[in-house]
């Protein structure tokens, strides 16, 4: 589990005008609730809180006011332009406590003639909020062409448990196309043959 620590600063004006501010300062407007606290609406260093969510459910130690509480990131806003983080809701945590989150699947191995279709990219599961996964390794080498994985197939790291749906579709190893398009066309030629009346006035043989 990655951690990261941030300073964040108080924020005290609010609207959209006070976040464009905050943004063109090189920072990033934020709230952090959750434990029954009074949300505290924060501004945090842009560059390093970009570094910091390149890592899946980074856990990330907040100093503000001179203390720190200990954040997961909830939902990050970023403009559909450009990608640049707008704002950021991080929820408190502690120690030993479970949460529900979505981690990345993480698929290795190939399967020959197949193509690899990942239906869901991060499953549903609950772990310790301190002990969160990366990733969900999925190997998929040794399947056959047609095979598919379900959430309940998972393999999951110690001390995690599926809060998915188990018959949530996760990848599918696929037949291509050309190869479906030429058996089908296999299958009408053929059909056509069976059904081919004999031509007239063709003399017996013998």
């Amino acid at each position: 589990m990655s951690e990261v620590r941030i300073k964040a600063e108080q924020r005290s004006e609010f609207g959209k005008g006070a976040a464009r501010r905050t943004r063109r300062a090189g920072q990033v407007p934020g709230v952090i609730y959750g434990h029954g606290t009074k949300p505290s609406h924060v501004a945090l260093p842009g560059h390093e809180l970009m570094l910091a969510l390149k890592t899946p459910n980074v856990l990330l130690r907040v100093d503000l006011a001179g203390e720190t509480v200990l954040t997961l990131p909830k939902a990050i806003q970023r403009d559909p332009v450009r990608q640049v983080l707008e704002h950021v809701d991080l929820v408190i945590v502690r120690s030993g406590e479970k949460v529900t989150i979505d981690v990345p699947v993480a698929v290795s191995g190939r399967v020959s003639g197949a193509i690899i279709e990942l239906v869901q990219a991060a499953v549903s599961v609950e772990a310790e909020a301190t002990h969160i996964p990366q990733s969900i390794d999925l190997d998929i080498e040794g399947m056959e062409v047609g095979q598919v994985v379900r959430a309940g197939d998972l393999e999951l790291p110690e001390g995690t448990t599926l809060a998915a749906d188990p018959d949530q579709l996760v990848l599918t190893l696929a037949v291509p196309a050309a190869e479906i398009a030429e058996e089908a066309a296999e299958a009408a030629a053929e059909g056509a043959g069976e059904g081919a009346a004999p031509e007239e006035g063709t003399p017996d043989e013998g």
